[in-house]
């Protein structure tokens, strides 16, 4: 791009904001009190994106203790018999689970991943991914008796699809109407150009990205979701003329306040939908490369992934971040169907194939996007429902609660699992029935651990996670501090 081409961009740029702006004022009156984010310098751009397990991941399933008293009660209680088992074969068998090596030893336990996650093993020992242990919903510190006695205040409406959902991306169950991520936005966009483009949703619509000011901006494999009709999705009529005239109908507005509202939210629409446009890079051949196929491991029959598809996405976006004026952008991005209560193995190691063959598409694409490795300013991460029961139900498992989880990136100090790891079976200390877990490490301080690294000072993580005042650590370590 040349200087003359650049400054063009940059002056349209900056014309559209005030149509696509709207949401700037308030940010702008939170400036002063946000002075971290404003002193960004020109190349500090970070983004967070969640990786969303909707349905509840079977974690006994992804990271396994296999020291052999762990693995000795893991066969026990998993190996049911015939084609209904849901475990895993030993590390020494073909198409085993694979070994991994944590920087820090847990005394006498051993693990390794599920046989599906090959590339993941390979982010884990390259120092870019790390596991956090037993994550789970908490609003304060647990102990087995107090959950049992019922002495202690637990989030509401446990081992609910909905309801945890909600409560592990805002804090609050279904009907909770500002997420984590959204109000990340909150304290950080003032330092974006466009508030329009700070919480961004590849996937559906995501309470994770819903701020008190911020709107999350949802996007498809093609990016801006356009307005029918209209900049180039197909002239009304066919004709330029039927377009122009439906800009002037959708554009103009009355007296009525709800009919204002309607307009200024489609004239935002429209622009957004122009410079989000203007700003990614393509997809494929001079763009973001597309993702590989992908390898159904039960089949052996390769097709598309579309967990790869919407990270391909997000790396586009990330790609035009400078003509965007972005500093600091939340993405979402969800696999589903992790619901496995029947056909728990086969449908599960499809999910993992699914899951890794993204994670190593993602980070091989920001390692030379446009030219310059990204991989330590983006993180992912992963979350999901619930973790589910350590007991079968004779080809799958029930709800759980806490279970582990996979950051990943160039910042993550990787090759590590972050808290204790629980015992393997059931009727242990942590065991709430049927050997689901009872959380050792809270959503609130795995989240604050990474907003810390994404710019959050520590006496703001309250505005974000209300509840980690009641955790003695706010930060569980995982991530680097620069």
């Amino acid at each position: 791009m040349t200087t003359t081409s650049h400054f063009s961009r940059r002056r349209f740029l900056g014309s559209m904001l005030g149509l696509a702006g709207s949401t700037a004022a308030p940010f702008a009156l939170n400036l002063a009190a946000m002075g971290q984010a404003a002193a960004q310098s020109a190349d500090d751009y970070k983004a967070l994106v969640c990786l969303f397990m909707n349905g509840g991941n079977d974690s006994f399933n992804t990271v396994l203790a296999t020291d052999t008293p762990s693995w000795s009660e893991y066969l026990r209680l998993r190996n049911t018999g015939g084609n209904d088992s849901i475990h895993l074969p030993g590390a020494g068998e073909m198409g085993g689970v694979l070994s991994i090596t944590p920087a820090t030893a847990q005394a006498g336990r051993s693990f390794a991943l599920h046989p599906a996650l090959a590339p993941v093993k390979e982010l884990f020992d390259g120092d870019r991914a790390a596991i956090v242990a037993n994550v789970g919903t908490l609003i304060q510190p647990l102990t087995l008796a107090q959950y049992k006695a019922g002495t202690v205040v637990l989030p509401p409406k446990l081992f609910s699809h909905n309801d945890q959902q909600s409560t592990w991306q805002s804090g609050l169950p279904e009907g909770a109407s500002v997420g984590w991520g959204g109000r990340l936005g909150d304290l950080l966009g003032a330092g974006n150009a466009n508030a329009t483009f700070t919480a961004i949703s590849a996937a559906s619509n995501a309470l994770f990205l819903s701020g008190r000011q911020v709107r999350q901006f949802q996007v498809g494999q093609a990016g801006a979701v356009p307005i029918r009709n209209i900049g180039g999705s197909g002239y009304l009529f066919g004709t330029t003329e039927g377009e122009t005239a439906l800009r002037d109908i959708i554009s103009t507005a009355g007296d009525d306040l709800m009919e204002q509202e309607h307009v200024a939210t489609v004239q935002r629409a429209i622009s957004s939908q122009s410079i989000l446009s203007g700003a990614m890079l393509p997809a494929g051949a001079g763009g973001v490369p597309n993702p590989p196929p992908y390898v159904n491991p039960n089949t052996g029959v390769s097709g598309v992934n579309p967990l790869a598809v919407q990270l391909q996405t997000v790396a586009r976006i990330i790609a035009g971040r400078g003509a965007l004026g972005a500093k600091r952008q939340v993405f979402y991005v969800t696999l589903g169907s992790f619901d496995t209560h029947d056909r728990q193995k086969v449908l599960h190691a499809d999910l993992m194939a699914r899951l890794a063959h993204a994670l190593a598409y993602f980070d091989t694409t920001l390692a030379a996007l446009q030219g310059a490795d990204l991989r330590s300013q983006v993180t992912t991460f992963t979350a999901s429902d619930f973790g589910r029961t350590f007991s079968s139900n004779g080809d799958g498992t029930d709800h759980g609660w806490g279970a582990h989880h996979f950051v990943v990136g160039g910042a993550v100090k990787g090759r590590d699992i972050y808290g204790a790891f629980p015992v393997t079976g059931v009727g242990h200390a942590l065991d709430v029935g049927s050997g689901a877990l009872l959380p050792t490490t809270s959503v609130d301080q795995y989240g604050a651990t990474l907003a810390k690294w994404f710019g959050v000072a520590d006496s703001q993580l309250a505005e974000v996670f209300p509840n980690i005042g009641n955790f003695s650590r706010r930060d569980l370590g995982f991530m680097t501090t620069s």
